[in-house]
């Protein structure tokens, strides 16, 4: 697995896929859909999916897969390496979503919440493996949400595909186990390896588990809480643990709303509004005439108008 793409700008989302199969382009298919880091405040969330064609199920079942929550670091790392071994009828891809994509598009101005964030993220790497050719016939899908909503939004979305939408499906259906296992390893491996771009030194790596109960968790987010900036782009910013931190230990900065202009809001403060360095005097000439115009001005010949 080449993480390089998503190592270059671990500030983005990234995609990873392997190889098709061959035989997956012409025989019918199955695809298990799964993901891991959901709830964790630190890293990313990896969305994945595994394809083999249903002639070959069994012989997925026989790699002895299961759902990755249940496995060690070192069996998903082994199971993984026999699913790559399988690559003649096994194939996988991911989408790793960055905590920086997670949080901005929690905060965005039109709320865009977690699970229409995994919705899309399933649908489109479904799509991706039907652009590539995968001939698919059935998806198996670990669900985020009701069940049975997601089951027929994704049966609208896929018409001729028969989908089935299952609470703990990576416990149920191997290929969903399959998916599962890419996933994890990815997520652990990326967390593992984490360049961070900020300039924090040394960095303490023991972050524990990166959910928000987790102790050790909540103390590496007080040691690198910066209480100007915030958090490395390690951290998701919209959780509530980190807001919850950053509201209670960080720098208290006033942003002026829609009741109070900046010119209020700066006489409360007893500072100059921005606005005030463009404002004229009632006599039309500009507040500080002796000032100097900037050589970009004169060069120019651009003058300050008064009117229009």
């Amino acid at each position: 697995m080449d993480l390089s793409p998503f190592e270059a700008d671990n500030s983005v989302s990234c995609r990873l896929v392997s190889e098709i199969p061959e035989v997956c382009k012409t025989e019918d298919c199955c695809l298990g859909i799964d993901e891991a880091g959901r709830g964790p405040v630190l890293g990313p969330m990896v969305y994945g999916i595994c394809f083999c064609p249903l002639s070959r199920k069994e012989e997925l079942k026989d790699l002895k897969v299961a759902d990755s929550k249940t496995l060690t670091e070192a069996e998903r790392e082994n199971l993984f390496e026999k699913l790559d071994e399988a690559k003649s009828y096994v194939g996988w891809a991911l989408q790793i979503l960055s905590p920086n994509t997670i949080s901005t598009c929690m905060l965005q101005r039109t709320k865009y919440n977690l699970n229409a964030l995994s919705h899309d993220t399933a649908i489109d790497l479904v799509q991706y493996a039907l652009d590539s050719g995968v001939q698919l016939k059935e998806i198996y899908v670990d669900t985020v949400g009701p069940a049975d909503k997601y089951e027929h939004k994704l049966s609208q979305r896929f018409p001729g595909i028969q989908v089935t939408v299952r609470p703990k499906a990576d416990s149920l259906f191997p290929v969903v186990s399959a998916a599962s296992i890419c996933a994890k390893v990815a997520r652990d491996r990326v967390v593992k390896g984490w360049n961070f771009t900020e300039d924090l030194r040394e960095v303490d790596t023991d972050y524990g588990s990166g959910y928000p109960n987790d102790p050790k968790t909540k103390a590496w987010l007080l040691k690198y809480l910066d209480p100007v900036f915030g958090y490395p782009q390690f951290v998701r910013f919209s959780w509530s643990t980190a807001q919850t931190l950053m509201d209670s230990k960080a720098v208290n900065v006033h942003w002026d709303d829609d009741e109070e202009d900046g010119e209020k809001a700066a006489q409360r403060q007893s500072n100059k509004s921005m606005l005030s360095y463009f404002s004229v005097s009632a006599g039309g000439n500009d507040q500080n005439a002796t000032h100097q115009a900037h050589r970009f001005f004169t060069e120019r010949r651009l003058k300050s108008l008064n009117t229009l």
